[in-house]
């Protein structure tokens, strides 16, 4: 169990137990935000950099106060300056060039980057983000940002002789940027890799990239890992090695089909647990998601249960997005409730990798 995670606990925060409630990244747009990029890629538009950082800045402000009026503890500003989880960074990195949309699945086209050169740190990525986004906000602000080895994973490789030759190059970056995120202030950091459970023999990468990405960063800093898409048996439990507090599981758009992988071993890291569906533009009913919370206490107690969607909901309808985050927040402060009172049975102690 995590040491780090009291901090996010709201002072006036009304009941004994606390579930922490977060998302996941990223979240739909105002409509005006593409058609404001438009204008500042129009080269005959009227519209400059200092118009496109104020649309920018205006969306990051608009979505934080949303997930702020949603309830939720721990805020993202809903990605409103990324476009795409690999391009955007491909595009701060120096050794990666660009050369057209290819088709892959789940997308029309994919602005699928080419590693030339050896990687290497140029720009910060994204302290300015962050500092923006905590400015506006007395909540805390999480900060996503996507793993080596998918940015490896999910790019031509033309510069390294493997896939681990680059992940570990691109690791050590990633350790720099959560370094100036740190200096900036940041206290939780979520890193995404979506392609870990697609590929089944290379955790090893990952639990080594992630040592790495750690390496000097303080402990009071929150780390927490994302992984959807895939077969998690495949990962599990290998991955309880990996020098992370938190898993951010997609389990919702299965119907929790994998959650038994999760129960033995038992679970020695906080599990941050879809219990939304980000591929459903239904929403959720409070009781609905209330059942979802109950089945992360199989695997987990109270104290190890962070809340969350299952990935990024930047599909779905601006509208059912909120209505989705706003009846999460309310099943997890009654299930505290139910919790405090003795209502609901937790299945599970706190238990420590090194128990």
């Amino acid at each position: 169990m995590s040491q780090n995670r009291d901090q996010f606990r709201p002072a006036n925060h009304p009941n004994d137990h606390f579930l922490l409630t977060t998302v996941v990244g990223s979240y739909p747009k105002p409509k005006w935000v593409d058609r404001a990029r438009d204008l500042y890629e129009d080269e005959d538009a009227d519209f400059g950099e200092e118009e496109w950082q104020e649309a920018k800045d205006d969306a990051a402000r608009l979505i934080t106060g949303e997930h702020e009026r949603a309830g939720l503890d721990v805020l993202v500003d809903g990605e409103m300056r990324r476009n795409e989880m690999v391009e955007f960074f491909a595009h701060r990195i120096e050794g990666y060039e660009f050369n057209g949309p290819v088709k892959v699945w789940g997308h029309n086209t994919f602005d699928k980057p080419s590693v030339v050169s050896d990687v290497e740190y140029d720009e910060t990525w994204l302290v300015e983000e962050y500092e923006f986004t905590a400015s506006v906000t007395d909540r805390p602000v999480k900060v996503p940002i996507t793993g080596p080895y998918t940015l490896a994973n999910w790019s031509f490789n033309e510069a390294y002789d493997d896939t681990e030759a680059l992940a570990n190059d691109l690791a050590d970056l990633v350790n720099e940027e959560v370094e100036r995120l740190v200096e900036a202030g940041a206290r939780y950091v979520q890193i995404d890799e979506p392609a870990l459970a697609t590929t089944p023999d290379d955790h090893a990468i990952v639990g080594d990239c992630l040592e790495r990405i750690v390496d000097g960063i303080p402990e009071d800093v929150r780390i927490g890992l994302h992984v959807c898409y895939g077969d998690y048996s495949r990962i599990y439990p290998e991955i309880l090695d990996f020098p992370v507090d938190e898993f951010d599981l997609e389990l919702a758009n299965g119907d929790y089909d994998q959650l038994d992988v999760f129960k033995e071993p038992e679970f020695t890291a906080d599990l941050a647990l879809g219990v939304v569906d980000a591929h459903v533009a239904e929403v959720e009913s409070v009781p609905e998601i209330k059942e979802n919370i109950q089945k992360g206490l199989e695997v987990v107690p109270p104290e190890q249960l962070t809340v969350s969607p299952d990935c990024g909901v930047k599909l779905l309808p601006r509208e059912v997005a909120y209505e989705k985050m706003v009846n999460l927040v309310r099943a997890a402060r009654e299930v505290e409730q139910e919790l405090d009172a003795g209502e609901i049975e937790v299945e599970r102690s706190a238990v420590t990798a090194d128990d």
